[in-house]
């Protein structure tokens, strides 16, 4: 973060609970006071959701030393009228019970027995949880040094030691003054500046160095028709999205507890994308979204998903899909390697999109894109673990999940399904606006969901009726002139020779899983960086100091 300045340049504030003036960089000051917008500007969205009241009241209370006594509150609560919660997606939201008006602030007292922790919603779990506290500055150190420790020799730890002593007597104080600042003012003093310094700020490809994927069962494939895996994952993933914004989904818990984890990455899982940007890329998100974008054969399509407020069948979605899959047209000049502009670098991308994308028929099919539900690939090639070299054709899986052709997959969308000729499918993920964990329980369910639940016939259609008269997807059209195609090959040579510099080799390990390392009591994510960090130095000799210096997927 901007946490230096000059001297000269600072406002001076009295009040360090040691006695030091601070000299308060006007930059950061800014930082601090953009970060707190943000923040309440989502708990203003989160108002407007439309929730039970019963549903607000589930918060978690903290060191009770029983959660059986009932517990007598007085609560001051706006009555507003059930118009205020209204939500023109309907097909989206839930009947709340609503207190009768009029609109005024009221006194209300309830006695009522804390909730079962799996009971509450996640946006009002993580509403409920403390914010994050900021560490002491003697504390970070000691933990740094401890990590350092076996890295350096004597000499060179006694030479940190000193390095750090000084930074805690100087900068350190002013930083974590800070912190302790934007802690008050904002909900989270690190996510948004982890988020635009580690992620939004990179200017080289986010494919590959940023993005990842998800696989299909290995040894499984529900059905070979492209069109019917198309139809249930598509249905499938909706049918989450749905319990999502119902808040029908389970808060997952720090294990052993019954302490929730803060779910507000789930916020901009759907109608999301990246943007990119010539300084800082942004993530933007919609409200909603009742279509899909669709690639197939260098042509871009709007699949659109609810047929009069009716999430469509998966049947329904199969046979719009194989109408995308028979569509004979050809794509636009300077459509079929568009894609290529996002995985290459992203200050041409934002050049390119400023100069073409700014206005007209261009921005209105970029808009259908970026405001899609989710991206989905129908790609012509078969994948899986198959035929004569397993080991190999997985290598292979793997590959064309993390980058394709390098233009068929639209890597600045929160994810992108891709569902192969031969029905196996996977996922590629854009990593800025959330962690692994969050799209693999959406994967997770997505999977079981198409399999166990919805299924396919006797022929390995997806179940269901279909209607006749739904519209055909449409095409995006494009108006794209020759120069165009100028920087699409640029960014897809860039492209190109990252994905050709991969060497990639994924295998089955079977000895063990996760739930043995937790019986071990370690993290299974720090027990595989530590693996990667082991065989990192028997190879090269050498520690690798940061986790991101090693491609992994977990």
């Amino acid at each position: 973060c901007h946490g230096g300045g000059s001297p000269g340049g600072g406002v001076p504030v009295h009040g360090d609970p040691e006695g030091i003036d601070l000299q308060l960089s006007h930059q950061a000051l800014s930082q601090i006071y953009l970060s707190g917008l943000r923040s309440w500007k989502k708990r203003f969205i989160r108002l407007k959701v439309p929730v039970c009241l019963s549903t607000c009241l589930s918060v978690y209370l903290f060191g009770l030393s029983s959660w059986k006594k009932w517990i007598r509150f007085k609560v001051f609560v706006p009555l507003l009228p059930p118009s205020s919660f209204s939500n023109p997606s309907h097909h989206t939201s839930t009947t709340p019970q609503f207190l009768p008006p009029p609109p005024k602030l009221k006194h209300l007292h309830f006695a009522f027995r804390p909730t079962s922790p799996a009971s509450p919603s996640p946006p009002c779990a993580s509403g409920s949880l403390p914010n994050l506290p900021v560490p002491t500055v003697k504390d970070t150190i000691h933990r740094y040094l401890d990590s350092v420790r076996p890295l350096m020799d004597a000499s060179q730890f006694e030479r940190m030691s000193s390095l750090a002593r000084e930074f805690e007597g100087s900068v350190g104080k002013r930083l974590q003054w800070y912190l302790k600042l934007k802690s008050l003012w904002a909900a989270n003093y690190v996510s948004d500046w982890w988020e635009e310094y580690i992620y939004l700020r990179g200017r080289g490809p986010i494919m590959v160095n940023s993005n990842y994927y998800g696989m299909d069962f290995l040894y499984v494939t529900p059905t070979p028709i492209q069109a019917a895996r198309a139809g249930n994952t598509i249905h499938a993933c909706l049918l989450y999205r749905r319990k999502l914004n119902r808040e029908e989904l389970k808060p997952s818990r720090i294990p052993g507890t019954v302490i929730p984890l803060c779910a507000a990455q789930c916020e901009r899982m759907f109608n999301t994308s990246r943007v990119p940007g010539e300084e800082t890329d942004t993530v933007q998100h919609w409200q909603d979204s009742e279509y899909v974008a669709v690639f197939h054969r260098g042509r871009y399509f709007r699949l659109w998903v609810y047929q009069a407020g009716r999430l469509l069948s998966p049947r329904e979605l199969e046979y719009q899909v194989q109408r995308i899959l028979d569509d004979p047209v050809a794509p636009a000049p300077g459509e079929g390697k568009l894609g290529a502009l996002t995985a290459g670098d992203r200050v041409p991308w934002a050049e390119a999109r400023k100069t073409y994308f700014a206005s007209g028929l261009n921005k209105r099919s970029l808009d259908c894109i970026e405001k899609a539900a989710f991206f989905v690939t129908l790609d012509d090639d078969e994948q899986g673990m198959m035929g004569d070299d397993p080991g190999t054709s997985l290598d292979q899986y793997a590959k064309s999940l993390l980058h394709g052709k390098c233009y068929d997959r639209w890597f600045d969308k929160s994810f992108s399904f891709v569902v192969y000729k031969n029905g196996k499918n996977g996922l590629n993920a854009e990593h800025s606006w959330a962690d692994a964990p969050t799209v693999a329980h959406l994967w997770e369910y997505v999977l079981a969901t198409d399999s166990f639940q919805l299924g396919y016939n006797t022929e390995g259609h997806s179940k269901g009726e279909v209607d006749s008269s739904l519209p055909r997807p449409q095409k995006l059209s494009w108006d794209l002139p020759p120069e165009f195609q100028d920087q699409v090959d640029r960014s897809l040579a860039v492209a190109q020779a990252l994905a050709d510099d991969i060497d990639f080799h994924v295998f089955s390990f079977r000895e063990f899983g996760k739930g043995k390392i937790k019986k071990w009591r370690i993290s299974p994510d720090a027990f595989i960086q530590l693996t990667l960090q082991l065989a990192y130095f028997r190879v090269c000799s050498r520690a690798c100091t940061h986790a991101h210096t090693l491609t992994y997927v977990m």
